[in-house]
């Protein structure tokens, strides 16, 4: 058996995601050494969240990033609309908001993430390990005080003052650590796919929402990456109805798409996201926290799960980086992030999970022809209601701003 090489750091963060690179870009630019793990060669994975919300362009901001990041290819995306029995309601209007940039842009999430790999290895502090997968956690007298990982040329020990587990929702640090999941449900699962855009289609994200069905749309250059919304279980009995039904489904809920339809050529085509909103208990035990997906699962409702692991990281930088400048924080110092970032996620994940029941399984149960409620009717007729979903959608609950003690170069 091959000697573990062994490495040492500050910070070890498992999960080269939105969540782990930017806790890694943050502390090292404090002066924290830092050591992220990630277990694929590259970030090109398709059918992930590419919505970057202002409240994540407003760290950006304060970073002085966002110029440069803006400057990738990236769509804008101003308001967000839903057509209810052929009503189309305009739901959420960003331009209101006072930030540097009101709306949501649209980047794939290996562009955003290569933007943040790009400039934090700029960094003194900051080692990026590609193709490493963490294995399990080293622990002594109780603590955790490093990761077992392995790579191409063998096994590899990290130790390190504190491990961050950022690698999602199919977290091996979360599995590993012993600590408590909340499962709090989902009703439903997420079939992605891709339409082609031509001249004159919409360009703002639209949501379509019939009897028995629900369908999301988001236009992103010359195609609409679209979301199919069925219940929970419903994948296998839909692809063994086969293709060309599946096709005639899609047409049926969007006429306009009817002609594109072809351009599904086979099941490799539709990717299933198994929806889980879940949560810990305890995000921390003594050398160990888990922020973002391996803390809090998120529903896909509202596109807020990759923002949020942005605030839990910028949060995190606040709170420990100068405990770990210091040495080993205490788990007093890990418990603060979940007391400062637990709040918000119980109210989204509560908010999610009120739509995900009142609105979505009552939509995909409903075997008569819906009509768009009068609350909702109320956003058409009176514009100032859209300001209340741009601000939770875009900016969220309690956002967190760039406070890392010692950062330089900070505009906030």
């Amino acid at each position: 058996m091959a000697v573990p090489r062994e490495l040492g750091t500050d910070c070890c963060i498992v999960g080269g995601g939105p969540a782990g690179l930017m806790l890694g870009y943050l502390l090292a630019r404090a002066g924290v050494s830092v050591i992220v793990l990630e277990k694929h060669a590259d970030f090109l994975r398709d059918f992930r969240g590419d919505t970057v919300h202002p409240s994540t362009m407003v760290v950006m901001h304060e970073l002085g990033l966002l110029e440069r990041f803006l400057a990738r290819p990236h769509d804008r995306v101003d308001a967000l609309a839903v057509c209810v029995g052929g009503t189309t309601i305009r739901l959420a209007d960003f331009r209101h908001l006072a930030v540097a940039a009101p709306y949501i842009a649209l980047m794939p999430q290996w562009d955003f993430l290569d933007f943040l790999a790009g400039e934090a290895r700029g960094l003194d502090d900051f080692r990026l390990l590609m193709e490493v997968e963490a294995t399990g956690l080293i622990e002594e007298e109780g603590e955790v005080t490093g990761v077992a990982a392995t790579s191409r040329e063998g096994p590899i020990e990290i130790r390190a003052a504190l491990v961050v587990g950022a690698d999602g929702r199919r977290s091996t640090v979360r599995d590993r650590s012993g600590l408590e999941v909340r499962d709090l449900g989902a009703p439903m699962d997420v079939l992605w796919l891709r339409l082609p855009r031509r001249g004159g289609d919409p360009d703002i994200p639209l949501g379509f929402v019939e009897p028995g069905r629900m369908f999301v749309m988001i236009a992103r250059g010359d195609y609409f990456q679209c979301g199919y919304i069925v219940a929970k279980g419903a994948d296998a009995p839909l692809r063994a109805a086969g293709l060309e039904a599946f096709r005639a489904s899609v047409a049926g809920i969007v006429p306009t798409m009817a002609d594109r339809m072809a351009s599904i050529e086979s099941w490799d085509e539709v990717k299933t996201l198994t929806v889980t909103v879940d949560r810990l208990t305890r995000w921390a035990r003594p050398g160990l926290l888990c922020i973002g997906d391996a803390a809090h699962a998120m529903s896909p409702v509202g596109g807020v799960g990759i923002n949020l692991a942005i605030q839990d990281a910028v949060a995190t930088a606040n709170l420990l980086a100068g405990p770990l400048r210091r040495g080993r924080p205490r788990l007093a110092d890990l418990a603060a992030v979940q007391r400062r970032r637990d709040p918000p996620t119980r109210i989204t994940q509560a908010l999610q999970v009120v739509i995900q029941k009142r609105v979505i399984r009552a939509t995909l149960e409903a075997r008569r022809p819906l009509h768009a409620p009068w609350p909702l009717l109320a956003f058409n007729r009176f514009p100032a209601l859209r300001r209340i979903p741009a601000r939770l959608v875009g900016l969220g609950i309690r956002p967190e701003h760039v406070r890392v003690p010692g950062l330089t170069g900070v505009t906030g």
